[in-house]
């Protein structure tokens, strides 16, 4: 704080210094709280679920960094960031598994996920939509874990996970066709198609989602020609999440 009371903006060499532990990925934040939301609401709260989101975050950061190393080559770049999340990692992870040693069952599929994805970093081709997809999956299959922290069976949130999991996959998808595909025709094309098998598909999940998805499928078809900017993107698929959630605790 200055002398006259204001508060002093953070210095540039404070803000390179968070950017430095905290990778420029903001979609990824929905795809690691959504799934762990859903799965915590539906499967009922217990205490686990506190250092599970630790470990979940932590490990996000961790993979992050750990898959930039691969597709750089030089580990050591990030030596301070994975030295800062490993331990963090391990310690609520290891936590979790004490208390509910159920979740290691789900330890083989993302072994093999996070493989696929050190392969893409290895090609130094991450933005490919196989590696995306695989991507979505790992967040989604949080939905199980926090299941599983709940000693619940799987069935019960299995209509959850897949809600979950086709409004990412969709979003995938979509977002390509308003950013990095933007003015594809197979891609908007691939986009549409998909949200309406969307439709058919939550209804058949359970038929109150059809509407959220149908809304979803609208988006798909008349908001890429539109020239929305990124951060407007954003906005709106925070709303879509939202409303996601909502949908999923009413059925």
């Amino acid at each position: 704080m200055s002398a006259t009371g204001m508060v002093r903006p953070p210095s540039p060499t404070r803000r390179r210094s968070v950017r430095q532990f905290v990778p420029p990925q903001h979609g990824a934040w929905a795809m690691l709280l959504v799934p762990y939301l859903v799965g915590v609401l539906v499967a009922g709260f217990h205490w686990p679920h506190l250092p599970l989101l630790g470990a979940w975050l932590a490990g996000y950061l961790l993979s992050y960094y750990a898959l930039q190393a691969v597709k750089t080559r030089r580990p050591g770049r990030f030596r301070a960031q994975l030295l800062l999340y490993a331990p963090v990692t391990a310690l609520l992870g290891g936590l979790v598994v004490l208390a509910r040693p159920q979740v290691l069952v789900y330890a083989p599929a993302y072994a093999l996920l996070l493989a696929v994805n050190a392969a893409y970093a290895r090609r130094r081709d991450e933005r490919a939509l196989v590696n995306d997809l695989v991507s979505v999956v790992q967040s989604c299959l949080m939905v199980f874990v926090a299941a599983a922290v709940a000693a619940v069976p799987a069935s019960r949130v299995t209509v959850a996970f897949g809600a979950v999991l086709l409004y990412f996959v969709g979003t995938v998808f979509y977002v390509k066709t308003m950013i990095r595909e933007r003015g594809s025709v197979s891609y908007y094309r691939l986009s549409v198609g998909y949200h309406v098998a969307a439709v058919a598909v939550a209804a058949w999940l359970a038929w109150p989602l059809s509407a959220f998805f149908a809304v979803l499928a609208v988006r798909a078809w008349a908001l890429p020609p539109r020239g929305l900017r990124p951060k407007q993107v954003g906005l709106l698929e925070i709303a879509a999440c939202v409303l996601l959630v909502t949908t999923i605790l009413l059925l």
